[in-house]
């Protein structure tokens, strides 16, 4: 059997290991274009700001460690066209530009995404830079040194923890978006008014609800960003605007979403059944709403990529979907959510409803204690659970990979309420602060409404 990789990322890596231990007779050839793989690019920020000191440990393997496997390993080789009728694919050898062709009788096809840039007026300006790859990191490393301004674009996980990281390093920070809060896709407003004042009672700028039109500069050199606001000076600015997939290569072969993702079905075949696809090339199943959706993230990457491995010659382990789940760290609070927020159900076509939890999450009694802060969005009529979100500044963020396997299991409000969790007072109360979410979230019995109307 051989096998053609195109593309040594996170799912690649995950898939190339698998196949290779799997089918040990398999022919596998692996092309990339860069010089290096597998680099954990949710570790930039901790790169840039010194936590992590030696970026090797942010590479979790290599071309020499795979090709121990028996991998044909095919560094600096760009695949120009794919044919899936013929089974062919043309390649060009990036060191000496020599191109040749190779053929397959599986194609895994993991890609990746790339940042969204935008065309807008002197975007090529020196100083304006890319956050994903390694490369993009030492350079922001590199050019922060002599920044006084730093400007971000683009209010999502990675732009956030980037302007912590710059402002912890003393720099003049500011975070600009479209939107009008920082986090929105990921949670509601109860959670990022809290965050957006930690940030700015930190010293961080925060230019929200503006959409950037241009660049301004002088010698060549960016100095102003602009929007449909205001200016803001800059001598460095980090596009975090948002990625896309990398999927040119099939276009017109395989079924995609509008945006260029990949479908791919629960054994991560396409439309093709002997091409498959796994990571942020691909959209993936969304169990909040049952759709596929886009959504790039390195955990969703490396599942689909081993099960890739799983099903290449049969189908054996489907594949249970998504929720979405993340986390992030911003200065003290310890933030998580999986699902939908509240405001991305209503997006959705879906009449939602959510309880909120402020709570001690330990006893009173105990020496220390921190408040935590809890939305569950469930389904109204269904009661199913769809999403939630958690800050606190103990990290509490483990409890939110619990609701991920309720929704995954489209558990309900209800059951939530009286789910079996331990109490131990160092750790939580008698009824763990999941369980007070769902229980407030009980039907109130006519009787009660009724005292209610009458005390009202």
């Amino acid at each position: 059997m051989k096998v053609a990789v195109i593309g040594c990322t996170h799912a690649g890596t995950a898939a190339i290991v698998g196949t290779a231990q799997m089918y040990p007779d398999a022919q596998i050839t692996v092309y990339e274009r860069n010089d290096n793989i597998s680099f954990l690019s949710c570790g930039i920020a901790l790169y840039v700001g010194g936590v992590v000191k030696d970026p090797q440990g942010l590479f979790y393997s290599s071309p020499e460690k795979l090709a121990e496997l028996g991998v044909d390993m095919k560094m600096r080789h760009e695949v120009k066209a794919v044919d899936t009728a013929t089974k062919t694919i043309k390649v060009r050898n990036l060191a000496n530009g020599l191109e040749f062709e190779d053929t397959y009788d599986k194609l895994i096809m993991t890609t990746g995404s790339w940042p969204i840039v935008p065309k807008l007026p002197n975007i090529d300006l020196d100083g304006i830079l890319l956050s994903k790859n390694f490369n993009h990191s030492n350079t922001i490393i590199e050019r922060a040194k002599s920044a006084k301004r730093i400007t971000v674009v683009g209010a999502g996980y990675i732009g956030v923890e980037l302007v912590e990281a710059f402002e912890m390093n003393g720099k003049e920070v500011t975070l600009i978006d479209a939107e009008d809060r920082i986090l929105s896709k990921y949670l509601d407003e109860t959670f990022t008014e809290p965050i957006e004042k930690s940030l700015q009672d930190h010293g961080v700028k925060l230019a929200l609800g503006e959409k950037v039109s241009s660049f301004a500069g002088e010698n060549g050199k960016v100095t102003k960003v602009i929007t449909d606001k205001g200016e803001h000076e800059a001598d460095l600015v980090i596009l975090c605007i948002g990625f896309r997939p990398n999927t040119e290569l099939l276009k017109g072969q395989v079924d995609m979403l509008p945006n260029g993702a990949i479908m791919v079905n629960d054994y991560m075949q396409t439309s093709l059944p002997d091409v498959f696809a796994a990571g942020d090339s691909c959209a993936i199943h969304y169990n909040p709403t049952g759709q596929h959706t886009y959504i790039p993230l390195a955990t969703n990457a490396v599942r689909m990529g081993t099960l890739v491995a799983r099903n290449l010659v049969e189908r054996t382990v489907p594949y249970m979907g998504t929720q979405g789940t993340s986390g992030i760290k911003i200065y003290e609070d310890n933030i998580a959510s999986t699902g939908l927020t509240e405001e991305g159900a209503k997006a959705a076509g879906i009449a939602a409803e959510s309880v909120v939890v402020s709570d001690n999450y330990r006893p009173e009694f105990m020496p220390t204690y921190e408040e935590v802060r809890l939305k569950v969005v469930y389904e109204r009529g269904t009661r199913r659970i769809l999403g939630a979100q958690i800050m606190s500044k103990a990290d509490l963020t483990q409890s939110i990979n619990t609701v991920s396997v309720c929704i995954q299991n489209r558990m309900t409000m209800d059951q939530l309420a009286f789910v079996d969790f331990f109490f131990q007072p160092h750790y939580n109360k008698p009824w763990n602060f999941l369980n007070t979410a769902g229980l407030q979230a009980l039907p109130v019995t006519a009787e009660a409404k009724a005292k209610e109307t009458i005390t009202v």
